[in-house]
């Protein structure tokens, strides 16, 4: 018979099992996601499960790891979340028996939570509950927390099992950064805070292998902490669509018994692992006893939240930065061809320069079309012009890894001023079947910067040293919703914007009532000015561009107009002198390349 699990933990290391879906892709079932298997393929879910425990595990977790809610939904497959969690626990408690102890896994929702993503703490916390009052009824002796990269999405998965259960905790981070971080005080800080919540173990597994899971744990370990570790089989390659991991079982059971003595008591495979894995690892740790951690000084409380702030030796803001704010500022959309000649655009950012322009604003794919990066072309103008760019980056193409490589690579090139933006979706640009990506929003993005502007990732992870982004965000004074824009703007301003770029506006009582929604927000104003070329173009922008509104008015003037370009730019020059007084700067869009027509406008700022 088995002891209870608190008191089996106190008498010497444990072995869990490895991974699941590791072997469901060796046996060829390799449908996701791999909970369906539970209803669908029972027996050899069951079979698995036996492998392990004949291959020594003392503990087999429940076929349920992404059975939540929302990972469930990515498959259609939320109605019938109660049923493969009810079944993988019957499953797994058939194959332990009477000797062996049954996790219920709990892994995280697959969603980034607010602020950078859209799923509200508390939305995760209702889906853990609603998955583990499931796990719970059905049996389950304690319940395994892991995987989780995020602290904050960690805390929800606690509560919610400390909400309903005083069953044993596992829980366990997912540490996926650098050597660096790993060698400082961040783990131990992670794992203090855990233990605050009151689990019963706490520790790492998943993403790294067994070297550098020792690496963690040795910077982890204190007395009287219970540890889990439970590394992958290294580093995958892919092959035909699937992970092959090439860590043998010897390797890994060496490392086994290493952390064990190093202080493990629960020690375990995840992704990559086999039973072959966990019989070596159960050879390597027999007779072994827990041992005791090293004496070290404790490292100096640290908010897992909130990073120490690298310090910046000397103002590196850029020059519009600096002048915002002071004096009226001016910036000017460049039109951005096709290919890669940009001698069009070096040619017209000179010309602007010449003439004061304060900074050029460089598109991003906009409409999504192809174009050329616009990093590049931002580095390419500055270095061979010498005015600043205002760089704008979308979310649409990039992942949450691949845009905050392109800001540090912005920075290292010299760039200051990042205009965020979503940007339009890939469907209705030169590539309709492409993927749009939207990890994350314009706020997420907007977040990004800031954190890297205080010397960390989207994630808090150190990136050792702080940027100095001028962070602009997109908002239209006319939208039809104004609620919803004015919301917008309040978390775009909450995540760290400085400046505001608007969309074209026609009228002053519009950027009136637009101004004193937004006043608490202590936004500076860029306000767009896009010139109408003809009556054409008004309905145009008017019936077909979203978010664009032509006044009745004004689109008549532009009916009944000599010369429309003329009528167009006298329009847009009349506005702005009126509107000059309330806004921090303007935010010009020259048709065609046309940029002469900025001196038309340089006339009535200065």
């Amino acid at each position: 018979m088995k002891l209870p699990f608190r008191e089996r933990i106190k008498s010497g290391p444990i072995l869990c099992d490895g991974a699941m879906g590791t072997l469901m892709d060796l046996y060829e079932y390799e449908e996701l996601p791999h909970e369906l298997q539970n209803l669908k393929n029972p027996d050899i879910v069951e079979r698995i499960h036996r492998e392990y425990v004949q291959a020594g595990s003392e503990i087999i977790e429940s076929n349920t790891f992404s059975a939540n809610r929302f990972r469930l939904s990515q498959f259609h497959l939320e109605d019938k979340l109660r049923e493969i969690n009810k079944a993988g626990v019957e499953i797994a408690r058939r194959a332990a028996g009477d000797t062996v102890y049954v996790a219920g896994a709990v892994g995280p929702i697959g969603k980034l939570l607010e602020p950078v993503g859209r799923v509200t703490r508390k939305q995760a916390q209702d889906a853990f509950k609603e998955q583990i009052e499931v796990l719970l009824e059905t049996g389950v002796e304690l319940l395994m927390l892991e995987t989780f990269v995020s602290v904050q999405e960690l805390d929800e998965a606690i509560s919610a099992a400390k909400e309903l259960t005083d069953i044993p905790l596992i829980a366990q981070k997912a540490f996926a950064e650098d050597g660096a971080i790993l060698s400082g005080s961040y783990p131990l800080e992670v794992v203090e805070h855990i233990l605050s919540r009151g689990v019963d173990v706490v520790g790492a597994n998943c993403t790294v292998g067994p070297q550098r899971m020792f690496g963690i744990i040795r910077g982890i370990h204190k007395e009287g902490v219970i540890l889990s570790a439970q590394p992958s089989a290294g580093i995958p390659t892919l092959l035909n669509g699937r992970s092959i991991y090439h860590t043998t079982p010897e390797y890994l059971a060496t490392y086994a018994k290493g952390l064990v003595e190093s202080g493990v008591t629960l020690v375990g495979g995840c992704c990559g692992s086999t039973p072959a894995h966990i019989a070596a690892m159960a050879k390597s740790i027999k007779g072994l006893s827990v041992g005791k951690p090293a004496v070290k000084e404790k490292p100096k409380s640290v908010s897992i939240t909130d990073s120490p702030r690298p310090i910046s030796r000397h103002d590196d803001r850029s020059t519009f930065a600096k002048n915002i704010g002071k004096r009226f500022m001016t910036s000017v959309e460049l039109d951005i061809p096709r290919g890669i000649d940009m001698s069009t655009v070096v040619e017209g950012a000179r010309y602007l320069h010449q003439r004061g322009i304060d900074a050029i604003n460089v598109t991003d794919g906009a409409r999504a079309r192809l174009r050329m990066s616009s990093i590049a072309i931002s580095t390419m103008v500055q270095r061979e012009v010498g005015i600043e760019a205002m760089t704008h980056l979308a979310t649409r193409d990039r992942n949450m890894i691949g845009l905050q490589a392109e800001l540090l690579g912005a920075h290292a090139f010299g760039l200051r001023n990042i205009l965020c933006i979503t940007g339009d979706p890939a469907s209705i640009g030169d590539y309709p079947h492409a993927s749009s990506v939207f990890d994350i929003d314009a706020i997420g993005l907007i977040r990004a910067v800031s954190s890297m502007n205080n010397g960390q990732d989207l994630m808090g992870n150190s990136i050792e040293q702080n940027t100095s982004f001028l962070i602009a965000c997109a908002a239209n004074p006319v939208a039809n919703d104004m609620d919803a824009e004015i919301q917008k703007l309040i978390k775009k301003a909450e995540a760290g914007a400085h400046v505001i770029y608007t969309q074209p506006v026609y009228e002053v009582k519009d950027l009136e009532r637009f101004l004193k929604r937004i006043e608490n927000l202590h936004l500076h104003v860029m306000l767009g000015v896009l010139p109408l070329r003809s009556a054409k173009h008004a309905e145009f922008l008017h019936n077909e561009i979203p978010g664009m509104l032509i006044p009745d008015h004004i689109r008549d003037r532009m009916r009944h107009a000599d010369h429309g370009p003329t009528a167009g730019l006298d329009i847009a020059k009349s506005f702005l002198k009126e509107a000059k007084s309330m806004i921090q700067g303007a935010y010009l869009m020259p048709p065609f390349q046309k940029y002469q027509i900025v001196d038309e406008f340089l006339e009535v700022i200065h």
